[in-house]
């Protein structure tokens, strides 16, 4: 029953979009590979990366001549790299940050089929890429994670020791949490985050909106609370699973983080020095209990009136203003609606309930 529950709670997690939004052709004059679609930039390079897994990705990357790190980006469930590339474009020039984003196999145009191992063989062959063709250093890179994107990002994290910092936003704890509020780890699980998170020598921000609809903000909130070296979290009143680029306060809260983890020192045997609101480790030794109980407090979204539109009408300084395609803003909410409707076929949870019951009741006996 565990597998039943299991393979349903990967049937939720990926959306890839169909058909694609672009294509990979091959440059007659340079022999790059190139993205249809998309705007040719000559600092951007598109890339086929292989995997351990024996499938190819695609993966491209931004270069900005201002840069000292990179940003690894692991996306959401419902989008690919044509729908992400200007926003890619944009956080490399605004965050001052050489930017590798990918697509997880079965997203884009990448071979496979989607699941939870795949992405981390995915995120592995970004990472492997930037070391070995672009000599970035494992001090010198930053992995940013979006909703089912913390996954990959944090299963990373947990083996870097000196990564310079990481990035969740709108995170998940586990698979089977964004369904039911389970009180413990099942074996079937996907993105067993809120196990991993503890095992993060970074600093750690977490980005969450309190109206998310998706994911609920708590799921962010006890994910901070676990980081061992936590930086100011940004809770965006009012912000969804899929808009939280449109707040000013995003990029800003972001620069403000990637400044002060490039004036702070590299981590050294799991230690390192802080300059600007990175907490202390937390003490406790058991990180597993500690996380297992904490998903009892679940939190209701606050209300807010002070809305995506409203901010984005008035007080944006324009250095900061994203120039975000609508088209992948819509695109990313029909892709979310779609969700919704999923998660809400009864009979697949009704399924999906009764076997998280039983293993209680088998626990229990």
């Amino acid at each position: 029953m565990g597998a039943v529950t299991s393979s349903m709670a990967a049937k939720f997690a990926f959306f890839p979009p169909n058909p694609p939004s672009y294509k990979i052709s091959t440059d007659e004059l340079s022999g790059r590979s190139v993205m249809t679609d998309a705007p040719h930039r000559e600092n951007v390079d598109v890339l086929k990366l292989p995997t351990r897994k024996g499938h190819e990705i695609v993966a491209m990357y931004v270069r900005n001549p201002m840069a000292n790190l990179t940003l690894l980006y692991s996306h959401g469930n419902a989008a690919d790299l044509g729908q992400m590339y200007e926003l890619f474009v944009e956080l490399s020039v605004h965050l001052r940050v050489n930017l590798m984003g990918y697509d997880y196999s079965g997203y884009g145009q990448s071979t496979g089929k989607p699941s939870e191992h795949n992405t981390y063989a995915d995120i592995e062959a970004a990472y492997k890429c930037l070391e070995e063709t672009y000599g970035a250093k494992e001090e010198d890179i930053i992995l940013y994670g979006q909703s089912v994107g913390s996954g990959p990002t944090l299963d990373l994290a947990t083996r870097l020791p000196r990564l310079r910092a990481v990035v969740l936003h709108s995170p998940i704890l586990s698979g089977l949490r964004v369904m039911y509020p389970v009180k413990r780890t099942y074996w079937f699980d996907i993105y067993k985050n809120i196990d991993k998170i503890p095992f993060v020598t970074a600093p750690v921000l977490v980005i969450h909106g309190t109206a998310d609809e998706v994911v609920d903000c708590s799921h962010g909130k006890q994910l901070w609370e676990l980081c061992k070296e936590k930086y100011e979290p940004l809770w965006l009143k009012g912000g969804n699973h899929c808009d939280l680029e449109l707040y000013p306060e995003y990029i800003r809260h972001l620069r403000k983080f990637i400044s002060t983890v490039e004036k702070s020192s590299c981590p050294r045997n799991g230690s390192r020095k802080s300059t600007d609101r990175l907490e202390p480790s937390r003490r406790s030794t058991d990180c597993f209990e500690a996380s297992r109980k904490s998903t009892d407090r679940r939190e209701k979204p606050r209300p807010s009136t002070d809305r995506p539109s409203e901010k984005l009408r008035s007080g944006i300084e324009k250095p900061e203003k994203m120039r975000l395609s609508m088209e992948h803003i819509e695109k990313s909410r029909r892709s979310v609606d779609r969700h919704d409707r999923t998660r809400r076929s009864l009979e697949q949870l009704e399924r999906a309930r009764k076997s998280v019951d039983l293993l209680d009741r088998l626990r229990v006996g």
